[in-house]
């Protein structure tokens, strides 16, 4: 388990009363959460294995939480609620929310998606498990701006019921499972800078379209006109670049123009959207260092410095762009 993860077990019934001690074992993040057990006899009783367990790991602006619930549990948002938005998937059981007289349960491939105000009160039933993306509200309303061209006015308010097997939420759950999975590789996304701010980018732009929210409608029909210029600039800022960790709102403000007027250019003038221009821009570098002379690093090591974790990916992404795989280095291995 990495190193960096928190992990919470509780066997001690107390810690779940009204006082709901566990919240001092929690991330910062979760601090504003009241967890107790639904029922209170539970509270006399000993367990020898944990009846509730919390594993948390944040990557940047996204905060990965595994729970499971081995007894029907009610979490109340307290004081001023929690500054990120939850996206929500059950692995077993079911969770029930009550927020601002809306209600909805996630069960099976029907998730939640909502930000935990003051006031929100959760239901687990017994025996749930599931697993919490929180993506920072901050990244999300600034990525909107962006996209938009403008300040936001009011919040966002996502749909509080999603279903993960339909549309382009299906691919953010994908996302999902594989920045779960990630978690667990040594020298993987969760640990490489560069290949992590383009994944949060995706995360956060596919979070915007997927999920119905109160902009949907002007997420959809705004128009913008394309500047060439733009793409220029951001063409330059994305080669200088390449090798650090850069998101799609540093690339908009480099050339000087909304994420979505950016978004809009690409798409029109290459068929490609700004990060799939990204992850181009760093396949040539990588296929640029790789022939270079003067270059004595390994294939593997060249291709992870600008982001690329996977090798079998990355040697499937360079024949598609090159027609030919990778070189080899004499006496080093890919």
């Amino acid at each position: 388990m990495p190193g960096d993860a928190e992990v919470v077990h509780v066997y001690d019934p107390q810690e779940m009363d009204t006082t709901s001690r566990i919240t001092r074992r929690l991330a910062s993040t979760m601090y504003m959460y009241s967890y107790k057990l639904q029922d209170r006899a539970l509270l006399r009783k000993h367990f020898e294995l944990p009846i509730t367990s919390h594993y948390t790991r944040r990557l940047g602006s996204i905060l990965v939480c595994n729970v499971g619930d081995r007894f029907a549990t009610q979490l109340d948002t307290r004081g001023g609620g929690i500054e990120w938005y939850c996206f929500n998937a059950m692995l077993a059981g079911k969770l029930t929310i009550f927020q601002d007289g809306r209600e909805a349960t996630s069960e099976g491939n029907d998730g939640l998606v909502f930000r935990a105000l003051p006031g929100t009160r959760t239901l687990a039933s017994d025996g749930s498990g599931r697993t919490n993306v929180w993506i920072d509200a901050a990244l999300l309303d600034r990525t909107l701006e962006r996209i938009l061209g403008e300040r936001l006015r009011r919040p966002i308010v996502f749909k509080l019921g999603v279903a993960w097997d339909q549309e382009l939420a299906a691919s953010l759950h994908a996302q999902f499972r594989y920045l779960v999975g990630e978690l667990g590789r040594s020298d993987g996304l969760a640990d490489n800078m560069v290949a992590l701010a383009s994944f949060s980018d995706l995360v956060v732009q596919t979070a915007l379209q997927a999920i119905p929210h109160n902009y949907t409608e002007r997420l959809v029909n705004g128009g913008h006109g394309a500047v060439p210029a733009y793409m220029r600039r951001a063409d330059e800022f994305m080669r200088a670049h390449a090798a650090t960790p850069i998101h799609m709102e540093d690339v908009a403000a480099a050339s000087g123009c909304s994420m979505r007027t950016l978004e809009v250019m690409y798409r029109n003038f290459r068929d490609i959207t700004p990060l799939g221009a990204l992850h181009a821009i760093r396949l040539e570098q990588v296929r640029a260092e790789l022939h270079a002379n003067a270059a004595d690093a390994s294939t593997a090591e060249v291709a992870r410095r600008y982001g690329f974790t996977n090798p079998a990916r990355f040697g499937a992404a360079y024949r598609r762009r090159f027609g030919e795989p990778p070189p080899r280095r004499a006496g080093q291995k890919n």
